[in-house]
């Protein structure tokens, strides 16, 4: 049961579970690194307290709140920025892979360039967790390099629970990345762990 995907009808109506709410904040760049390689798309992560990346989020009672109204509240404690969050912004709930009885919400929302900025900016200068629960926040590189640099070597790190598989599955539905790129960075960044272990 451990990972597989529910409606959030059904995850609300279950009994004696936990809800956690992460969202993947994105926008349309026409940035390019060392003014050639374009970036097209900047993905916000943040690196966790733990050492770990993950998305912005954390615990909500649906009992008290609704699922986007707590995780509005955790993005304020996180990354310091009142970000409404939408039903319409939902894109999966699962049984969390690590955790019994937890249930995972994963959202996503797209923002303009400069409201992704401001959020960086806030990251730093007012959220109440900056240091403490959460390290900072990270863009993901959705490029390419020749020594398998860039996205391969970004998944080749250790993500929190099922954030690793929630990035690449928004990624595809987003049409991000095209498939053919994310499954040859799977395998680029799998080889790379595993080499890491010999």
């Amino acid at each position: 049961m451990a990972g597989q995907e529910i409606s959030k009808e059904e995850a609300l109506s279950r009994h004696g579970y936990r809800h956690a709410c992460h969202i993947m904040l994105y926008a349309d760049t026409n940035a390019k690194l060392f003014g050639k390689i374009p970036i097209k798309h900047i993905v916000l992560m943040q690196m966790r307290f733990d050492g770990l990346l993950g998305f912005p989020g954390g615990l909500v009672n649906p009992s008290e709140e609704s699922l986007e109204s707590g995780l509005s509240r955790e993005l304020g404690e996180e990354i310091g920025a009142a970000i409404p969050v939408s039903p319409e912004d939902h894109l999966s709930s699962c049984f969390a892979p690590s955790t019994p009885h937890l249930i995972t919400h994963f959202y996503t929302k797209k923002m303009k360039e400069g409201e992704l900025r401001e959020v960086e900016k806030a990251a730093v200068m007012t959220a109440a967790d900056h240091g403490l629960e959460v390290m900072g926040m990270v863009r993901v590189p959705l490029y390419f390099l020749k020594n398998g640099g860039g996205f391969p070597a970004f998944l080749s790190h250790s993500f929190i629970s099922n954030s690793r598989s929630q990035l690449l599955s928004a990624l595809g539905v987003l049409g991000l990345v095209s498939q053919d790129d994310l499954r040859a960075a799977v395998a680029r960044a799998d080889k790379m762990r595993h080499s890491e272990t010999q």
